[in-house]
């Protein structure tokens, strides 16, 4: 029996181990102390603690010992490390991917520029960083050589920005991947990002399994992917797939690899823009949409498993003739943030974790959800914000389209924050609808924060049902129990305090009640934290955790969180408008003022960090500085007083 280290954590861990075992093969995972009891480390036949996933000889230790002669990287971490592939082949054991030589080639940036160009491939024009930064044809581009996922990425507009975005894209380039070199290029305004999934073997092969498209994304990080592209056409699909096996093959490819390109949409011009030496975070698009042809019958693909037989040696055995392209598939991936307030990432424990299923869809659609997370488990900020990712597949786009709006619609994470609802609200617009989205629009465009009124509707009624039920509240243990709660009790009519708002029940005339607005209502069932009612013959569902001092909820992906105010409990004074708290658990990069100094309106008093994402702390306005509560390098926890302004006299 063969044996696989996997070299990661979370979902990506978890779907290498699927396809492994189906092969027959043993599966080793990795864990630091915060892992201990993850799932990953739960579902693999061995595990071994390292002190860190990027600790490349306790990596190779970690193999060593288990006996591992293969490991698989995911995505992230160590997958596309240089002197981790040649670590592995000095220790004997097999890489699932490239050699080191070709992640040098391809991983970076500048030196994949000059196998394009090599190769006849079609590069966005750039300038050397010695050219006079006035001579720039703004606005342009800076970016880190050395990696990817929208680090190290700034759009800069004039000269006079120049430096100060370089500055910072340099920084963040050499936090995210230990090297600062930064490429200019120009800066496409409209445009789209298609990429292409290729394969390589040992034996001279390299074959594309068609592109998908990934506009939709916020800062360069990709919020929404589809497969195949909805706006090229075959004329289009048939360069940008020639021109990825073209660089493959240029750089004697091996493995799964993602050749990237932009399309211009003022010019219909493609351009090269990296090669991610790895398995993609969107790869389940694209195996999804494509079949591979074997005799009569045609099957799914599964790049793992052909990225395990190439590294076992064996050839990829078909030809391009035999794949092809059967329905449309996107991506939503769900991240521990608020994206509806400033996309902050979010950290704490979930209470109920709900995931999408098939049942119930679209007649011939099909949702696939990849993920690691549990009710109970503790999301850090130490790790990438990722929760999980949700595929719909349809005959069609709108198909999936829909069939994705109504997945999002069935999860629920309860007890941290997600983007579920803004994926929901993004996926259901007009414009994603229409494949109008380019990869700046989510940077020009604020999407609509949901109503809450829908929420509060379901929350009362469910408050109103929950009290009249034996263990409730009022009495008992309380009616949320680790084994969930049925409908029972006879109707009541009721005013319940959610927050701010006080809303109206009357279950015997079936009625809500809330801001001027009444709503006819009918309970269709309630069970296991779950209600479904009809509201105005419209049915509507939420996922619900009622405390005794907090009501969460869940509404089409939106959580709503409200408190009930304690009659009892002290009322401190909110911090003034002077007072910058931490928007969120992280470190400390900069302080950039002292006690008395004088500051302007908006200059940057000092620079965070969680989840590799920068925030700068600005002055509300101008005055004087009149307390620092941290220093650089220090641990500060969600809402701790960073800083403390004082407003000049006017």
């Amino acid at each position: 029996m063969r044996t696989l280290l996997i070299a990661n954590r979370g979902e990506i861990a978890l779907r290498v181990m699927r396809t492994a075992r189906r092969l027959g093969w043993a599966c080793v995972a990795i864990h630091t102390d915060l892992d201990a009891d993850a799932p990953h480390v739960r579902a693999a036949d061995r595990a071994v603690r390292v002190s860190s996933y990027l600790d490349i000889d306790a990596v190779v230790a970690a193999a060593r010992e288990s006996g591992a002669g293969f490991v698989h990287p995911g995505y992230g971490f160590l997958s596309e490390r240089a002197p981790f592939a040649r670590a592995l082949a000095e220790a004997g054991i097999t890489l699932v991917g490239p050699t080191g030589d070709v992640m040098d080639a391809m991983g970076r940036k500048d030196a994949a520029r000059e196998v394009a160009l090599a190769a006849g491939v079609p590069v966005v024009p750039s300038w050397s960083l010695d050219d006079d930064p006035a001579t720039y044809a703004y606005p342009v581009l800076v970016k880190a050589a050395a990696g990817g996922g929208g680090k190290g990425m700034r759009v800069v507009r004039s000269a006079e920005d120049y430096a100060e975005s370089f500055a910072a894209a340099r920084r963040e380039a050499l936090s995210s991947f230990g090297d600062d070199t930064i490429l200019v290029e120009k800066y496409v305004e409209s445009g789209r990002h298609v990429e292409v999934q290729v394969m390589g073997d040992s034996h001279g092969t390299v074959l594309h399994f068609f592109e998908r498209d990934c506009s939709t994304q916020r800062r360069h990080q990709k919020v929404l992917e589809e497969a195949p592209a909805p706006t090229i056409d075959e004329d289009q699909r048939a360069a940008i797939t020639a021109s990825a096996v073209a660089l493959a093959q240029q750089c004697g490819y091996t493995g799964a690899g993602t050749v990237e390109f932009l399309l211009d949409n003022a010019t219909g011009e493609f351009y090269f823009l990296e090669m991610n030496t790895r398995l993609q975070v969107e790869h389940p698009v694209t195996e999804e949409v494509v079949r591979v042809r074997t005799g009569a019958a045609s099957e799914r693909v599964d790049l793992v498993e052909l990225q395990l037989r190439v590294a076992t040696g064996e050839a990829l055995g078909i030809d391009q003739s035999q794949i092809r392209l059967e329905g449309h598939a996107i991506e939503a991936r769900v991240y521990a943030e608020d994206s509806f307030h400033g996309f902050l990432p979010q950290a704490g424990r979930t209470s109920i974790v709900r995931w999408a299923s098939s049942l119930g869809g679209p007649a011939g659609a099909h949702i696939r959800v990849d993920h690691a997370l549990e009710p109970g488990q503790e999301v850090s900020t130490s790790y990438d914000p990722m929760l999980g990712k949700v595929i719909a597949w349809g005959a069609d786009r709108e198909v999936a389209r829909t069939t994705l709006v109504g997945a999002l619609d069935d999860t629920a994470i309860l007890g941290i924050t997600t983007n579920t609802g803004f994926l929901r609200t993004l996926a259901a617009s007009d414009e994603f609808r229409d494949a109008t989205i380019d990869t700046a629009w989510l940077d020009r465009h604020e999407v609509p924060e949901p109503d809450g009124s829908m929420a509060l509707v379901l929350a009362a009624w469910t408050e109103v049902l929950l009290d009249t039920m034996p263990g409730s509240r009022h009495g008992g243990s309380g009616p949320w129990r680790s084994d969930g709660w049925r409908m029972g009790g006879e109707p009541a009519a009721d005013t319940v305090v959610l927050g701010d708002a006080h809303v109206v029940v009357d279950r015997h005339r079936g009625q809500v009640s809330h801001a001027g607005a009444t709503h006819d209502v009918r309970l269709v069932s309630a069970e296991d934290h779950t209600v479904h009612l009809l509201v105005d013959g419209v049915a509507e569902h939420a996922v619900l955790d009622v405390q005794r001092d907090v009501v969460d909820v869940v509404h089409r992906g939106q959580r709503w969180v409200w408190v009930r105010p304690d009659p009892f409990a002290d009322h401190a004074a909110a911090a003034g408008d002077g007072t910058l708290l931490a928007p969120m658990p992280g470190t400390v990069l900069a302080v950039n003022v002292s006690e008395g100094q004088s500051v302007a309106e908006g200059e940057t008093l000092g620079v965070m960090e969680a989840m590799k994402m920068e925030l700068a702390l600005k002055a509300p306005f101008a005055g004087t500085v009149t307390a620092v509560g941290a220093a650089t390098g220090d641990l500060v926890k969600l809402g701790a007083a960073l800083f403390v302004v004082e407003a000049s006299d006017v």
